[in-house]
């Protein structure tokens, strides 16, 4: 059974991104460039699956990605949406419903670690199905005070165990974590 990994950056007041600015939730406030964009980037060479809901997938329109593209070459990408409308012959995969179970299966079946990469009602759906093993986190020294959350709709929340900390030269901490549900 691979992990379940939700790699994300976060605002110190729990967003992933903030309002909807130019009709997409707006990231400018997050790093882009330094050693935390360095860390992430040898990261994705570690995951076999990357995982995200539709809004998160259509984010990637706004810089280029056409529908049907894969947004991470480098592994299969899974869009998680009962509505999206792909190409016949697109380069990801759409599971449209039997989300939860599906996942399962995918973590039965993986050769490697699944990357969840957004968004925030797919990440709470997937840690209340106690699906999430991993966090990590790149927590920008910035407040958004709305957006994307975290997590949405979560239920009992887990406990979590810091396996790592470091702190980046542009202020960003990252931090991973063990999920550890209750009643496990």
């Amino acid at each position: 059974m691979q992990p379940l990994v939700y790699d994300v950056a976060v605002s110190i007041d729990g967003f992933i991104a903030g309002p909807v600015v130019g009709g997409h939730p707006d990231v400018s406030r997050f790093p882009h460039e330094g050693s935390i964009v360095d860390d992430y980037q040898a990261r994705l060479s570690t995951y076999a699956v990357a995982l995200m809901g539709r809004a998160t997938y259509e984010f990637g329109y706004a810089f280029g990605l056409p529908p049907g593209g894969n947004p991470y070459p480098s592994m299969r990408s899974v869009v998680i949406s009962e509505s999206i409308d792909l190409p016949a012959d697109a380069d990801v995969s759409v599971i449209r419903d039997n989300a939860i179970a599906a996942v399962r299966t995918l973590k039965a079946e993986a050769t490697g670690a699944l990357y969840l990469c957004g968004g925030g009602v797919l990440a709470g759906s997937l840690l209340a199905a106690r699906l999430i093993d991993r966090l990590r986190l790149k927590r920008a020294p910035t407040v958004l005070g709305s957006g994307v959350p975290l997590f949405s709709g979560i239920g009992d929340a887990p406990m979590l165990k810091l396996l790592e900390e470091k702190a980046h030269d542009n202020g960003t901490l990252f931090q991973e974590f063990a999920v550890e549900h209750p009643n496990a």
